[in-house]
């Protein structure tokens, strides 16, 4: 087998492993559904393995359906999250055999493939199908954290040493640089194509805004002063209550976070998670900053100074190890801010990869000369002012689907994701 057929092989079955971790829990828990946001575990698993099989069994492989009655019920543009639980759904049992059935196939369809055509060229739908597993696996880990009850799962403590205090900053020159991708053969659609942007100089915090400048935001009564607030934002916190990030808590004892089915004293050195674009953007505010944009975000996370060009990461262009960034669910939770000096930028901006996803201030659409490939719903459907533009990755995020052009977006309500942010301080006209 070819080095690129290994390195596909590994991606996916690394994937596999850890969809089974995520879905090895009492079937009372794996098909209830935890939050009306979220779909039931159940059907993230069946979901995962009909997209291998349109894709990879029935696309790349020219191979008959596994089971072509199904693609209605495991299609996330038809039936919303919430009403997923009324549909006839393959039981736990059928769903793992169908999962099993269709990855036997896969590794047929990927020993014989030519990779001779746009889709299959250097691997790419299988490299698609490993990021969109991965993608799933992040969701439901996200269920986990919704669901109540004992915890299902477990891993190593992150690190909690760190060599940067939250409060240093960062200057990023002005100037030209080259965003997004031609050349990687796995970026998705919404990576491409490679386009030079100017930046103004700004500067940047030099690590994510940890839990201990977040409290202080909210001893100043950041949640109640309008002034801080948007229009819009300002009228979400009032209709959904917002006084603290999503699973915080307080007693006489002081604040707690409560993190898959464990609640423990609030940890003031890591990055702050579980709070919307507005809670976001009000802090910066306070604090006499902005959310970057995506493009300063990018230029902080690739541009090297000494060679003028893009990197595929902060540290360089080689695959992460776990020196460089927190990925792939190795922890439940984000480490502590400055932990991981393998992985700075050459600016010194720590921790753009892993731990948090980081809000920007831009909405998600295409780049100049943007091509839908394969197919529009990954993408270009949920194009406009409406979502807005995360990046970096989180402790959830396995390496796969984690890049330094990568682009995740989501409602700039939604707190049930891994996600915090950093302030920028300048102009902001990108």
């Amino acid at each position: 087998m070819t080095p690129a057929r290994v390195a596909l092989r590994r991606h996916l079955e690394r994937a596999r492993a850890r969809t089974e971790v995520l879905t090895s829990v009492p079937e009372q828990d794996l098909t209830a559904q935890h939050s009306p946001l979220m779909s039931p575990l159940v059907w993230d698993l069946a979901h995962i393995a009909n997209q291998e099989e349109r894709w990879l069994v029935r696309v790349a492989g020219r191979r008959p359906a596994v089971r072509g009655d199904i693609d209605d019920l495991y299609d996330a543009f038809r039936h919303p999250r919430a009403a997923r639980t009324g549909l006839p759904l393959l039981d736990p049992e059928a769903a793992r055999g169908y999962a099993r059935a269709v990855r036997d196939l896969t590794w047929d369809v990927l020993e014989h493939s030519a990779f001779d055509d746009e889709l299959t060229r250097e691997g790419f739908v299988f490299a698609m199908v490993a990021q969109h597993e991965q993608q799933h696996d992040e969701t439901m880990l996200a269920t986990h954290q919704l669901r109540q009850g004992p915890p299902l799962l477990d891993a190593p403590e992150a690190p909690r040493t760190g060599t940067v205090r939250d409060t240093e900053r960062v200057r990023i020159p002005a100037g030209a640089f080259e965003m997004g991708t031609s050349t990687d053969p796995w970026a998705l659609d919404n990576e491409r194509p490679a386009h030079v942007v100017e930046v103004p100089e700004f500067e940047l915090d030099a690590v994510p805004v940890t839990n201990r400048r977040y409290l202080e935001f909210i001893e100043d009564g950041g949640y109640e002063r309008p002034e801080l607030w948007s229009e819009v934002g300002r009228q979400h916190r009032l209709d959904a209550g917002l006084e603290a990030p999503q699973f915080w808590s307080r007693d006489e004892t002081g604040w707690s976070r409560t993190a898959f089915g464990r609640t423990a004293p609030l940890n003031p050195d890591e990055p702050v998670v579980h709070v919307c674009f507005h809670e976001a953007e009000a802090f910066a505010r306070w604090v006499g900053g902005r959310l970057p944009t995506e493009a300063e975000w990018e230029k902080a996370a690739r541009w090297d100074p000494a060679t003028g060009r893009s990197r595929r990461f902060p540290w360089g262009d080689e695959d992460p190890g776990p020196g460089h960034a927190n990925l792939g669910q190795r922890h439940l939770g984000p480490a502590v801010v400055g932990a991981y000096p393998e992985g700075a930028s050459p600016l010194g901006v720590h921790q753009l990869i892993g731990d948090v996803w980081e809000w920007t201030s831009t909405p998600f659409t295409g780049y100049p000369g943007f091509r839908a490939f394969p197919y529009r719903e990954y993408s270009e459907v949920f194009f406009g002012d409406g979502h807005r533009v995360l990046r970096g990755g989180s402790f959830g995020t396995d390496e796969v689907a984690c890049r330094g052009t990568f682009r995740n977006w989501d409602l700039p309500i939604r707190r049930q994701i891994f996600a915090g942010f950093r302030v920028a301080y300048g102009t902001g006209d990108v």
